[in-house]
């Protein structure tokens, strides 16, 4: 799927709108290290939701807050699991993440149910790509999109 080009009738893939979806979200993100945004898309490819990494919902930081990457870090929700708290188990069919899920956060789109994942960028930490092979789940990755 990388580098997929725009089809013949002009229309993009599924795989390249969802990430265009994810790369918007991830505009929002307050993190000034890492902007991560993530959609979801159900079995008709409707959009069910879009999130983005950051703090929980309500959460005022303090001033210094965002200076010491390291100390924040704990604080942060990931977008993916932001995004797994607006659906429920089997609605939905494919996450978009502008970054490839950590191992943790695979775990969880794992237990939702998700039946395609596509990711921009690689994260070189992540065990994503066993976990995915492992439970049989479509990983591909989309750099070719709209906005990307």
């Amino acid at each position: 799927m990388e580098n997929q080009a725009i089809t013949a009738s002009g229309r993009i893939s599924i795989a390249q709108y969802a990430m265009a979806l994810a790369h918007v979200a991830s505009l929002r993100s307050e993190d000034p290290f890492r902007k991560v945004g993530a959609a979801a898309l159900d079995y008709d490819n409707r959009v069910v939701g879009t999130a983005y990494n950051g703090l929980a919902p309500g959460f005022d930081a303090p001033e210094g807050f965002w200076d010491d990457r390291d100390a924040r870090q704990k604080f942060m929700l990931h977008a993916e699991v932001n995004l797994c708290s607006l659906f429920k188990r089997g609605e939905v069919k494919l996450i978009a993440s502008t970054t490839m899920p950590c191992t943790a956060c695979m775990q969880t789109l794992c237990a939702y149910g998700i039946e395609e994942i596509y990711y921009r960028d690689i994260y070189q930490a992540s065990d994503a790509p066993e976990i995915a092979a492992t439970y049989g789940i479509k990983f591909e990755q989309v750099t070719d999109y709209p906005l990307g």
